[in-house]
């Protein structure tokens, strides 16, 4: 008899993302800036001192003040993880038990479930309103109805790119006192809404930070979870003791302390998605040729579309990057000559 793998791993695909160069990429939410040269020199200047033969902080104390200094928040409520990614994981697979049930909402980000199923956690999904918002109420009784031990929901949505008002989602939390409630802020950077500053009132609520979207740093794979500190000092004990490389960490703590230039960036980024949403609408008004389109509160514009495969593929063939789910379109905002040519092009489209 030869080795099986168990049924856990035995139909799973690795994650395949966009793969090739493309002139402009639109497709992963990222920020349209990368870092400039004095930044970079910064950075270089910073990792040169580095004793490379030394394991890094476990703690990851350093980026965690920088973290606690831009965001407010004190330092003892803070742990660090490998991305967002890595967080989700270890607190689905260590804070629920085999045959728990976790609530994930549908459309949202697929890797909620993913990391769920994983760790054999029971997952049932809400299926939002048609217009896929949330209606508080409703995803309340579900959770309810379903005995459910933990919600995980983006806030504000990926790929929706709506959002959830302070008070319905402290309403949410409130009323789901025994639910762990995994909030999910990525993108909330672009939007007004946070509630990170209340994070202390709740035992119930852990709040996920990304160093990807409008910090700009996706190439350094670098999150952070808020939440009690019982919560707090559960994920870092439960954690790889040296899941945050020096070099990492580095760089991460250099950046966050700059907050004028982060400022400067998320205005931009805000700006630019404004345009690009309105220069989206103009081009439906042109053409009629969308179903509907979401005017967001994230760095990004969701298009429900059945013209989505052909979309996306003329996209690629002139060297434009976007995302396509079955039925939609997520577009990135670029810089203002990235969105520029989008729009260039998907115009070319309609028109041909």
């Amino acid at each position: 008899m030869s080795y099986k793998l168990n049924k856990k791993l035995v139909n799973l695909v690795p994650y395949d993302p966009i793969t090739g160069h493309y002139d402009i990429r639109l497709d992963a939410n990222e920020s349209c800036f990368n870092l400039n040269d004095e930044l970079k020199s910064k950075i270089a200047k910073s990792i040169s001192q580095i004793d490379f033969n030394r394991y890094p902080d476990c703690l990851a104390k350093a980026p965690i003040k920088a973290f606690s200094e831009l965001y407010n928040v004190p330092e003892e409520l803070i742990s660090a993880g490998n991305g967002s990614d890595e967080l989700i994981s270890i607190i689905e697979g260590c804070f629920f038990e085999a045959g728990d049930t976790i609530v994930n909402v549908s459309y949202d980000f697929s890797m909620y479930e993913f990391y769920a199923q994983l760790y054999e956690v029971n997952v049932e999904t809400y299926q939002k309103e048609a217009d896929l918002t949330i209606d508080p109420d409703k995803l309340i009784a579900f959770c309810k109805e379903k005995k459910a031990k933990g919600l995980i929901f983006s806030n504000p949505c990926n790929p929706t790119s709506l959002g959830l008002d302070r008070t319905a989602v402290r309403k949410i939390i409130e009323s789901l006192e025994d639910v762990l409630v995994i909030l999910d802020e990525a993108y909330m950077d672009f939007w007004d809404q946070s509630i990170l500053s209340e994070v202390d009132k709740y035992s119930n609520l852990i709040i996920l930070k990304t160093c990807s979207k409008a910090i700009g740093l996706a190439a350094v794979r670098f999150g952070f979870a808020v939440s009690s500190r019982t919560i707090t000092n559960a994920i870092r004990a439960a954690k790889s003791p040296y899941n945050n490389d020096t070099v990492a960490q580095t760089i991460v703590s250099d950046i966050l302390s700059e907050k004028q230039y982060l400022a400067e960036c998320c205005d931009t980024i805000i700006r630019n998605t404004k345009k690009l949403y309105k220069d989206i609408l103009s081009i439906n008004e042109k053409y009629s040729c969308f179903e509907k389109i979401f005017e967001p509160c994230t760095n990004f514009v969701f298009i429900v579309t059945d013209k989505y495969e052909e979309i996306y593929k003329y996209m690629l063939d002139n060297s434009i990057a976007i995302r396509k789910f079955k039925g939609a379109i997520r577009i990135t905002a670029g810089t203002e000559m990235e969105n520029y040519r989008l729009i260039e092009v998907l115009d070319s489209y309609f028109k041909k």
